[in-house]
C-alpha cells in the first residue's frame, strides 16, 4: 500500500461535543459527491486513513486496514486505500512533560487540520489522546474492538516482579500523572520522572538503568507483538486505567457519506457505548492536564458498571467512585460520576492543580 508523508499543521477550530453516536449536522462545505462520481467512472478512488508515524500508531492503522478489507470486497482492490503519515507536536518534542506542552490534543491537532483539508479520509486514534471536544464539522462515531485496558508493569530484565517490591526511592518513568499518582499512593517513596518516546525507546531506556521501571498500556504492547516484556498486568485496584485506554477510534468528516458508510461497518458497540461513558466523566470534570484522573467502564451482564478516580499527584489524597445502570445510559452515568468526584474534591482540590508548576506536580527530571 502507498505511504503519504504529509507535513504538519497549524490547528484552530471550533469545537463540538464528542459523544453522539450518530454524526452531527452539516457544518461543512465539502462532500464526497466528485468522490462518488469518480468511482462510477470506474476510477479506484482511495480511501485516506491519517495516522501518526509511531510503531504503535502504525500498527493500529494498519489494523483499521485489515478490518476494512474483511468487511468490503472494493477495499482489495490495489490503491482502494492509502496510509498518510504524518508528525504531530506530541511526536516532535520529546523533551518536556505532556502538561507543559498542553497536554491532550498534542497527538491529533495535525490530523484534524489534514481531515479538515479534505488531505485524508478518516484519521485513526488512540482514544486516550483525543479531547473530549471535537473539532466541528468532525464525527468520531467508530471505536474498534477494545484490547485489554490495564496498564503493564516492566522492570529491567523482569527482577522485580510486582510494585510492592520495589526499594524504597525507587525511580519509575512515567509521563502519566495518573499512573504517578497512584504508585505514590502505594509507596510515598518512589520517585517519578517524566519519560517520554515511543514504546522501543522506553524499552531500551529501562534496559540501559536510566530508570528501575516503567508502566505501559499492555494493549500497545500487545497490538505490536512485545507484550513478551511485560513483568505483570497490574489489575483494576492495583492501577486504574486512564480514560479510554486500549480503545482505537476512527474519525471522518462530518459529511463525508462514503467514510462514514466504511466506519460506520467497523465500530464495535460495546467499546463504542463504554469509550463513550469514561469521556463523559472526565468532560465532566474539566480535568486540566496537571490533573490525575482515572475511569473504567464495563459491559456486565448487560449493565454498564463505571469506576473512576482523581487525585493528588502526589498520592496524598484521592477520591473514587463506583456505578451501574441500564446501557443506554451510559453516557448519563459517566458524567454523573464526574459531577459527584468534582464536587466531593471540591473547588480547593482543583484550584491547587491549576497553581501547580510542572516541577511541582512531576518528576523535576526528564529521562
Amino acid at each position: 500500500m502507498k505511504l503519504l508523508i504529509a507535513s504538519s499543521f497549524l490547528f484552530a477550530s471550533a469545537h463540538v461535543s464528542a459523544f453522539s453516536l450518530a454524526p452531527a449536522a452539516n457544518t461543512h462545505g465539502t462532500t464526497s459527491t466528485a468522490l462518488f462520481m469518480a468511482e462510477e467512472s470506474g476510477e479506484v478512488v482511495p480511501l485516506r486513513i491519517g495516522t501518526r508515524g509511531s510503531p504503535l500508531a502504525m500498527a493500529q492503522a494498519f489494523e483499521t486496514r485489515r478490518r476494512l478489507q474483511e468487511t468490503f470486497e472494493e477495499m482489495n482492490e490495489e490503491g482502494a486505500i492509502e496510509i498518510c503519515v504524518m508528525k504531530t507536536q506530541g511526536d516532535m518534542i520529546l523533551d518536556k512533560s505532556l502538561m507543559e506542552l498542553g497536554g491532550k490534543g498534542l497527538f491529533t491537532k495535525e490530523l484534524d487540520v489534514a481531515l479538515l483539508a479534505n488531505e485524508v479520509d478518516i484519521c485513526v486514534h488512540s482514544m486516550k489522546d483525543v479531547p473530549t471536544w471535537l473539532p466541528e464539522g468532525t464525527v468520531l462515531p467508530c471505536n474498534l474492538p477494545r484490547e485489554d485496558t490495564n496498564d503493564a508493569f516492566i522492570t529491567k530484565d523482569n527482577l522485580i516482579k510486582t510494585i510492592a517490591d520495589l526499594p524504597d526511592g525507587s525511580v519509575i518513568g512515567t509521563a502519566s500523572l495518573r499512573r504517578q499518582s497512584q504508585l505514590m499512593a502505594q509507596n510515598p517513596t518512589l520517585k517519578c520522572v517524566n519519560f517520554r518516546g515511543n514504546v522501543q525507546t522506553r524499552l531500551r531506556k529501562l534496559n540501559d538503568g536510566v530508570v528501575d521501571a516503567t508502566l505501559l498500556a499492555i494493549a500497545g504492547l500487545k497490538r505490536m507483538d512485545m507484550d513478551k516484556h511485560a513483568t505483570a498486568v497490574l489489575e483494576w485496584d492495583e492501577m486504574l486505567p486512564a480514560v479510554a485506554q486500549g480503545a482505537i477510534g476512527i474519525q471522518c468528516r462530518t459529511d463525508d457519506e462514503r467514510a462514514l458508510k466504511y466506519i460506520n461497518a467497523l465500530n464495535h458497540m460495546d467499546t463504542h457505548v463504554c469509550v463513550n461513558c469514561e469521556r463523559a466523566f472526565l468532560e465532566a470534570l474539566d480535568g486540566n492536564c496537571k490533573t490525575p484522573i482515572a475511569g473504567q467502564a464495563k459491559i456486565i451482564d448487560g449493565k454498564i458498571k463505571f469506576r473512576g478516580l482523581i487525585a493528588m499527584p502526589d498520592g496524598s489524597e484521592k477520591f473514587t467512585c463506583e456505578s451501574e445502570g441500564e446501557i443506554a445510559d451510559a453516557v448519563k452515568i459517566g458524567h454523573e460520576a464526574g459531577e459527584k468526584l468534582k464536587a466531593e474534591a471540591g473547588d480547593k482540590f482543583f484550584a491547587m492543580m491549576v497553581e501547580m508548576s510542572p516541577q511541582q506536580v512531576l518528576g523535576q527530571i526528564t529521562k
